[in-house]
């Protein structure tokens, strides 16, 4: 999902991020290590867990299985957070929201393992609900027309993904709504306090 945000951001609308000034090459260099950062690494890290018994499946059924990757996911996305923010000088200067939308995402995460100790929220919602958030917050804030038809096309996505979690029996609705409604939440207030 962060891939998906800002891969938007970059390329649909590079102004609300501080990147407009730079060259389409510069900003897929970004977004490739925004994905190594928040897909790669947090992927080959629950392979690991499972391949040495952590976790008991790849699909992260059971709450005991969710805790250790989320926990240790989120700990990965501060960290990428921290990059953005103070060791990328370049990009922390020119492009702070990136790193602002990265520790939102961080929090998400967070709080879907806090959660996870005693009730299984969907994460994919918490996903979704949070690039939704982050596109609905930009374009109310800044009057931006042109994320409009992703936002639609992210609304159909969060319901076919919602819908598939649904029929595959992986969650209730509750924990849909739940996960939508948190990934919502966190990043409408980390766009409309801090970008």
């Amino acid at each position: 999902m962060p891939t998906l945000l800002f891969g938007l951001l970059l390329f649909q609308a590079p102004g609300v991020v501080g990147m407009d000034a730079f060259s389409p090459a510069l900003r897929l260099s970004l977004l490739v290590l925004i994905f190594i950062g928040t897909f790669a690494v947090p992927s080959l890290l629950i392979v690991y867990l499972v391949r040495t018994g952590y976790v008991s499946s790849l699909q992260l059924e059971t709450l005991a299985d969710r805790r250790l990757p989320y926990f240790l996911t989120a700990l990965i996305y501060t960290f990428v957070a921290y990059l953005f923010a103070f060791r990328m000088q370049l990009v922390s200067t020119v492009a702070p929201e990136i790193a602002i939308l990265l520790g939102s995402i961080a929090v998400s995460i967070l709080l879907v393992g806090l959660i996870s100790l005693y009730w299984q929220i969907s994460a994919h919602g918490v996903g979704l609900g949070g690039v939704l958030g982050g596109i609905g917050g930009l374009m109310l804030k800044f009057s931006l027309t042109d994320l409009f038809f992703p936002l639609l096309l992210l609304v159909l996505l969060a319901g076919l993904v919602g819908s598939a979690r649904l029929k595959l029996n992986a969650h209730t609705p509750g924990q849909i709504l739940a996960g939508l409604a948190l990934g919502v939440a966190i990043s409408l207030l980390a766009v409309f306090w801090f970008i």
